[in-house]
């Protein structure tokens, strides 16, 4: 029968061992202990210091598999391409061009009508837009071209420099200067609405401000020419 000692444990909640109880062998776990207690000291030194070996190479391990896994598991960061850069046309007076879509039909020469699509923008208004070939519609609803002559003295400098390089389906932004850009108000294209083109026309002959010394600003203009088609003639 269990002791009275081993009763009240019992009663109370806590383990009650077999070793505890009279006549029973003892516990493999006592044995371990009678074992370490048994053990000259030189052992025990050998024996705690292979434990801390272990137990260090275990702790090695497991930050180099930590490391390993964060090193595999952190996604890399995005890699930041360049921007895109214009690039200046030769023999342009400083017409610059960033190609939006490489055409791949034919490309015009000297002579040729060509048909574009355009949105004409003045950067001295904050890039505002003062013309859309897309906005000129015909009977049937569909957007108008604007046609004219490769080489003809009727269109901007600007506009021509940067079709004559360009292939049928291409797109492409233009940036072009003052000098190669409106120099009278019978150039064109000229906007077909009155307002926009009073606007347009007065910021860049304003007078005022060209005798302040804005004109190399004021002219600049932004177009994006889309080249529909060409005609040989």
């Amino acid at each position: 029968m269990p002791t009275a000692t081993a009763a009240a444990a019992a009663a109370a909640g806590a383990p009650l061992h077999v070793g505890s109880l009279p006549g029973s062998s003892s516990s493999p776990r006592a044995n371990r202990h009678r074992h370490r207690r048994q053990l000259r000291p030189a052992q025990r030194s050998a024996a705690a210091a292979a434990t801390r070996r272990e137990v260090s190479l275990l702790l090695s391990s497991s930050a180099a598999c930590g490391s390993f896994a964060l090193s595999f598991f952190v996604p890399a960061p995005p890699s930041k391409s360049a921007p895109p850069e214009f690039s200046e046309l030769p023999s342009s007076g400083g017409v610059r061009v960033l190609d939006l879509r490489i055409g791949s039909g034919e490309a015009p020469s000297v002579g040729d009508e060509v048909a574009i699509h355009y949105y004409g923008r003045l950067a001295a208004k904050q890039g505002w837009r003062f013309d859309s070939t897309y906005d000129h519609k015909d009977g049937t609803g569909d957007s108008v071209p604007f046609v004219f002559k490769l080489g003809s003295e009727n269109v901007i400098s600007g506009i021509q420099a940067a079709v004559r390089s360009m292939k049928v389906g291409g797109i492409r932004r233009v940036v072009i200067p003052p000098s190669q850009g409106y120099q009278s108000i019978s150039q064109e294209p000229i906007p077909p609405n009155f307002f926009d083109r009073q606007r347009l026309f007065t910021t860049i002959f304003n007078p005022t401000r060209l005798a302040n010394g804005e004109g190399s600003t004021l002219g600049t203009l932004i177009f994006d020419i889309e080249l529909v088609n060409l005609r040989h003639q």
